[in-house]
This record gives structure tokens, sequence and C-alpha cells, in this order.
């Protein structure tokens, strides 16, 4: 019955600075009103609602991401190396996950994805996120740097 994802909500304080900013990552605008927008992640399949709103920005760092404000967009495992620098020359800065630094992106072979963490202007919790290729190993049980699972897959 459930095939996909098809909208996402999250709070805004500046509605056309958040625009702006999710515009800046590829997405397109689909409609505007006075204090909601919604942007197409995939056209005409899967989008984005911004809902202006007096919201707080502040989290608690070892609280849930975002404290429930996240969103994970999907990338191609090939793009997925390549965004830690595609975002910081968006003047984006990338943020350390689970104990782990933001120096490149952090794989989970037992869930067989790798991710990059960063925050929209609102501290609202994104990820660029994933799969594994298939027949990547699925220990250790833990999080690492995707350059640690590459040594693995190597030996």
């Amino acid at each position: 019955m459930i095939k996909g994802l098809y909208e996402v909500h999250l709070p805004v304080h500046d509605l056309q600075r958040s625009i702006e900013f999710y515009r800046n990552l590829g997405l397109q605008l689909a409609y505007e009103y006075e204090d909601i927008a919604f942007l197409w992640i995939v056209p005409n399949k899967t989008w984005l609602g911004l809902w202006k709103t007096d919201i707080s920005r502040d989290r608690e760092p070892a609280s849930f991401p975002g404290n429930g404000r996240h969103l994970a967009f999907e990338v191609d495992f090939d793009d997925i190396k390549k965004a830690s620098i595609w975002l910081t020359e968006k003047g984006i800065t990338l943020r350390s996950h689970s104990g782990l630094e933001p120096l490149e992106p952090i794989a989970r072979p037992h869930q067989q994805n790798v991710s990059i963490y960063f925050d929209d202007p609102d501290g609202n919790a994104l990820e660029l996120m994933c799969n594994l290729p298939d027949g990547s190993p699925t220990e250790p049980s833990k999080m690492m740097y995707l350059s640690q699972l590459e040594k693995l897959i190597q030996k």
C-alpha cells in the first residue's frame, strides 16, 4: 500500500530565507502563499512544506536531531562522496552526528546506508542519505566514517 514519502513539513522563522536556502539545494518552488511554501524535492512526487511560525532555533544536542524536526534527502552513492564539498561551497556548515565530527560521510553498515548532516537556517536537522552498494558488509554494527568502511571492504 505505502510506496514512499509524499511530503514533509518543517517550521521556519523567515519564509523567504528558507525558500532560498532550499532552492539553493536544488528544490523547486511549487506554491507559495503568505505563510506557507511548498517545494518539490522530486517534481510531482515528493515535496517539502515550509510553515512560517514563531519557533525556537534552540535544540538539545543530545536529543534526537532537531527535536524531531528532521528531513533526510535521498542522494546517489557516488554523490554522497562529493556532498561535503558541495554543501561547503554553498556556505552550509556540516555538523557532527553521534560523536563523529563532520569530516566525511558517516556509514552505518548494519543499516546499509551513509549520511552527511547539516541544519537549515531554523535549526531543522537535514541529512543527505543513500544506501550502500549491494554486497557491502553489514558489520560492524556501529557508525563509522565511509573511508573506514572502505578500508574494511579492501581487506
